[in-house]
C-alpha cells in the first residue's frame, strides 16, 4: 500500500487526513501548526518536518491549503513538495485555486518524472469528516485511475474532469453558480415577502420545485437568513468571496463574460466591509433585504422539519 503524505490539516484537511488514515493507508503529515498534527502522530502517522520531507517519504502527496498564494508556496518553495518529490510520484493539490497555477507547476514536477493532479473538493468541513465530498480531478486519466481507490477513502463522488487545471475550472464553475444562485435567491424572496408572500410560503414553492433542489440551500437559509444568525458559519462569507474572486479572474484570463458572477462579488465585497467576514457567506442576503426595506425571518421554522423533504426526496 502506498505511503500517502498530507499536509496541510486545517478544517478541510483534518478531516480528509483523517478518512485516509482510517482506511489503513501509512501517513506523513504535515502542518504549520504543530498540535493539530497530535492525533495523527497518536495514530500511527509520521510527523514531518517540511513539505519536501513529507515527499521524500511518500509515494502520493496531498495538499488542502487556504488559496493560490500558499499552495505555490508550499509546492514550489525552497523546502516544498518540489523539492522532494521522487520520480513516479503522485503530487495532487486539493485546494480550491487558480487553474492557471497548476497548469504552471505541473511542467516542473514531470521534469522530474513525478505526476500533478488537480482535486479541489465540494462538501464543506462536515463533508470532509464523513467521507460525503465531491472530488473533481484533473490530470493524466491513468494517474487518476492508479490513485482512485485512494481519493475514494475520503470522497463518496469522485469523477474525472479532464486535463490538469480541469478539476480547479469545475470548482470554481460550481461555486460561482452557487453564489450566483444565492444571490437571485435573496432577490426573489425579498421581492415575494413585500408583495405579501410569508417567507415559508415562498420557500415551500421555491424547493419543491425544480430550482430548489440543492440541499445546501435548502438546510443553510432555514438555519441562518430566515433565523437572522449567521454564526457559527458553515461557509464563511471571506471564504466564499474568495472563491468567486477566483472565478471572475478565471473569466478575464479566458474574455468570459460573468454580469451576475461580477455583481455577486461586488456585494460580497460590500458585505467584507460590514465587517461579516467571519459570518456565514449567506450573510449577503442582509444588504438584499436593507435594499429592499424587508427581512425574510420565520423563527418558527424548525431545519429538522425543513430537512424532512430531503430525506423523503432523494434525487433533490
Amino acid at each position: 500500500m502506498e505511503t500517502v503524505g498530507f499536509i496541510g490539516l486545517g478544517n478541510m484537511g483534518s478531516g480528509m487526513a483523517g478518512n485516509i488514515q482510517k482506511a489503513d493507508y501509512p501517513m506523513v503529515v504535515y502542518d504549520l501548526r504543530a498540535e493539530v498534527s497530535q492525533g495523527f502522530v497518536e495514530r500511527g502517522a509520521r510527523l514531518g518536518t517540511s513539505p519536501a520531507e513529507v515527499a521524500r517519504n511518500s509515494e502520493v502527496i496531498f495538499t488542502s491549503l487556504p488559496g493560490p498564494k500558499e499552495v505555490e508556496a508550499v509546492a514550489l518553495g525552497e523546502h516544498g513538495v518540489l523539492a522532494g518529490i521522487r520520480p513516479g510520484c503522485v503530487y495532487v493539490d486539493l485546494s480550491t485555486s487558480m487553474p492557471t497555477l497548476i497548469r504552471n507547476i505541473e511542467p516542473k514536477f514531470r521534469a522530474k518524472g513525478a505526476h500533478v493532479l488537480d482535486a479541489p473538493v465540494s462538501g464543506g468541513k462536515t463533508g470532509a469528516a464523513t467521507r460525503n465530498l465531491a472530488v473533481m480531478v484533473g490530470g493524466e486519466r491513468q494517474i487518476y485511475e492508479r490513485i482512485l481507490p485512494l481519493l475514494q477513502a475520503f470522497g463518496d463522488k469522485v469523477f474525472y474532469a479532464g486535463s490538469i487545471g480541469a478539476g480547479s475550472v469545475c470548482k470554481l464553475v460550481h461555486n460561482m453558480i452557487g453564489h450566483g444562485v444565492r444571490q437571485a435567491i435573496a432577490e426573489g424572496l425579498t421581492l415575494g415577502v413585500k408583495a405579501g408572500v410569508d417567507a415559508e410560503s415562498l420557500w415551500e414553492c421555491v424547493r419543491r420545485g425544480s430550482t430548489g433542489r440543492m440541499r445546501t440551500l435548502h438546510d443553510g437559509l432555514p438555519r441562518t437568513v430566515f433565523r437572522g444568525e449567521f454564526e457559527p458559519p458553515s461557509f464563511a462569507l471571506a471564504l466564499a468571496h474568495k472563491d468567486i474572486a477566483l472565478a471572475t479572474e478565471l473569466a478575464r484570463e479566458f474574455n468570459v463574460p460573468m454580469p451576475l458572477a461580477i455583481l455577486a462579488e461586488q456585494v460580497a465585497i460590500e458585505a467584507l466591509n460590514r465587517g461579516w467576514g467571519d459570518w456565514d457567506s449567506s450573510a449577503t442576503f442582509l444588504l438584499q433585504e436593507e435594499s429592499a426595506g424587508v427581512e425574510v425571518r420565520a423563527p418558527q421554522v424548525d431545519p429538522v422539519q425543513a430537512g424532512k423533504f430531503i430525506q423523503t426526496h432523494p434525487e433533490a
